[in-house]
């Protein structure tokens, strides 16, 4: 067994980053993840992909304007358990490989479809981004300083999070119920419902009366000074999150000042001058060197480190939690299973260098099941 996903085959249709975010989860845990890419222009050299989105899972390519092109998708989806497309809605069903097109010859397709707004509604059709998700579901408004507009999360919230994350679950749930239904279904991922589905809490929050409107003035959105982030002597960020008194306490005790006269932790009016304090006395010191005073104190008190040193760090290391895949650092498959655990993913393909071994392999499968005509399984 390489993963507990080990016999599932997932055929993606090549898009941009939540979708393939979804396939690679499934291939790091075991599935067979094939992507259907756009075939190279004639006169050029396929140039191999370096993202860690697309490692673990082999190539073919189809032009999907041509007949051919759609009949290799359907012969290759007739033999899949999963089909994963990120177009806008409309777009699979204008080529003849809608949900209801590929039932008929593979009943058991769990068929997952990954959008920004959904698959209805108003806003269906529209173009957006993460930034725009994120903004109509509520969980952008939230997010930013005291006084402050907005600011955009990277892209976590709305692709990853609320979107490719959000995709391999419905994944994972369809395939869970075809197991007794032996029926696939259509999983409908939308990445503005999986946004707001991430602010459930802030609801709850502020339905008990706890959380005020203003961005950055709560406990949890950097308006307190015993939840944020200082800066330290060479440029470096310490991150502290002493929310509980007893940690309260150790934070104080590792900055010095349990002895001093201060404002109450819980004390709003007083935040200003924790802060003040607190960044004074951060400032005059390094991050390892803080690194080292918190070491030793369960104060929730972090160093800040960036993308680029984490497969260097020593937590990091200790767990095996970074890869090097093709000479790129990458975050290795997660999360662990004692018995099925998942293998090293390999790297990216060239587009297409696996279209003869994947036809040998899936589409016998195919024939065999009796699903598809002699003239859909035909090679394009």
């Amino acid at each position: 067994m390489s993963g507990p996903l080990d016999g599932v085959r997932v055929l993606e249709i090549a898009s941009a980053a939540p979708a393939p975010f979804a396939c690679m989860m499934m291939s790091d845990l075991g599935a067979d993840v094939v992507t259907v890419d756009r075939a190279t222009k004639p006169g050029r050299t396929p140039r191999r992909p370096r993202d860690p989105l697309v490692r673990g899972r082999r190539s073919v390519t189809a032009d999907l304007k041509s007949p051919e092109g759609i009949a290799l998708v359907r012969r290759l989806a007739a033999s899949a358990d999963v089909l994963v497309e990120g177009f806008r809605p409309g777009v699979m069903e204008r080529l003849g490989l809608g949900p209801a097109d590929l039932e008929s010859i593979n009943p058991g397709l769990v068929y997952a479809r990954m959008t920004g707004y959904g698959q209805d509604g108003p806003f269906a059709s529209l173009a957006g981004h993460d930034i725009n998700y994120i903004a109509v579901a509520g969980a952008l408004d939230p997010i930013g300083r005291a006084g402050e507009r907005p600011l955009a999360p990277l892209n976590l919230v709305g692709d990853f999070g609320g979107g490719g994350m959000l995709l391999a679950v419905g994944i994972l749930a369809a395939l869970h119920e075809r197991s007794t239904s032996g029926r696939g279904q259509v999983v409908d991922a939308a990445m503005v419902d999986g946004a707001a589905l991430l602010t459930a809490f802030v609801h709850g929050v502020n339905a008990d009366g706890n959380w005020s409107h203003e961005r950055g003035t709560n406990l949890l959105d950097g308006g307190a000074p015993f939840y944020d982030t200082y800066p330290t002597a060479d440029g470096g960020h310490m991150a502290v999150g002493a929310l509980e008194r007893r940690f309260y306490a150790e934070l104080l005790v590792g900055l010095g000042l349990s002895g001093e006269d201060l404002p109450a932790q819980l004390d709003r009016e007083g935040w200003p001058t924790l802060r003040a304090r607190f960044g004074e006395i951060f400032a005059s010191r390094t991050r390892a060197e803080w690194t080292a005073v918190f070491a030793g104190l369960d104060a929730c008190v972090s160093p800040v480190l960036s993308p680029w040193e984490v497969a260097q760090a020593e937590h990091v290391t200790a767990r095996d939690a970074f890869v090097q895949i093709d000479g790129i650092d990458q975050p290795a498959p997660a999360p662990r299973f004692s018995r099925t655990p998942a293998a090293v993913p390999t790297g990216p393909r060239l587009p297409g260098e696996d279209t003869d071994a994947v036809l040998a392999e899936w589409a016998p499968r195919a024939a065999a099941g009796g699903m598809v005509s002699e003239g859909e399984v035909a090679a394009p």
